[in-house]
């Protein structure tokens, strides 16, 4: 089940029919309130989140739902008409796996849809994975730098764990894009960067492990 919180009705009625007919169980909100409602008997797998909301907005929605241990892995997509970097960093930094600034194309939207489900289901390699301070243990989804739990969104986890496993290696924004996001889309190289930033935020003083390669993408490197 996928449920979309939108107060918009075309954009709500539309996104509803793209999904259930490419095979999605989808409902549709229209409002915080109704969208709380629906979360005591059903439990979704993925929600798409307006940030303007006439009752409570989206970022507030999605706070409450990083905080509750029932909720904090919930893979979330903001869909929202403010489209500015700010307000796409504010909403990863907040915990959103991924951002669709209005206007969008349905059938995009579908393809990041089915992307982040591919990408949310359960590790199968486990193990840890470490470079200089940074560790990962696979199996717990955690990550610490100098023993400190570090709290990364689920794109942020898989970033970091797709660099540490091609440690050295330069890997392209094109490549990133296609296999932690699971498309390519024109233009959409830009989500890479924004996530590579409030990774980097949030690694502080590991930050530097990951090096930007100008004009070609990153790499994670011993130093």
């Amino acid at each position: 089940m996928i449920y979309l919180v939108e107060d918009d009705e075309s954009i709500r009625e539309l996104v509803i029919y793209a999904l259930q007919t490419t095979g999605f169980q989808a409902k549709g909100c229209s409002c915080a309130a109704e969208f709380w409602e629906a979360m005591k008997n059903n439990m979704p797998s993925l929600v798409l989140l307006d940030i303007m909301l006439p009752d409570e907005d989206g970022l507030s929605i999605l706070r409450k739902l990083r905080a509750t241990p029932r909720t904090g892995k919930l893979p979330v997509i903001m869909l929202t008409a403010r489209g500015t970097e700010y307000d796409k960093v504010l909403g990863l930094d907040s915990g959103a796996d991924d951002y669709i600034p209005k206007p969008f194309g349905v059938m995009e939207l579908v393809s990041r849809v089915k992307a982040l489900l591919r990408r949310t289901e359960p590790y199968t390699k486990g193990g840890c994975r470490q470079v200089g301070p940074i560790a990962v243990d696979l199996d717990k989804h955690t990550v610490k730098v100098n023993g400190d739990l570090v709290t990364l969104t689920f794109k942020e986890f898989e970033l970091l764990v797709y660099l540490m496993e091609n440690e050295g290696l330069v890997l392209t924004r094109d490549q990133l894009l296609s296999q932690i996001w699971g498309y390519d889309f024109d233009g959409e190289t830009r989500t890479v960067d924004v996530h590579i930033r409030t990774l980097r935020q949030k690694l502080g003083v590991a930050s530097s492990y990951i090096e930007t390669v100008r004009g070609v993408g990153y790499k994670m490197e011993e130093i």
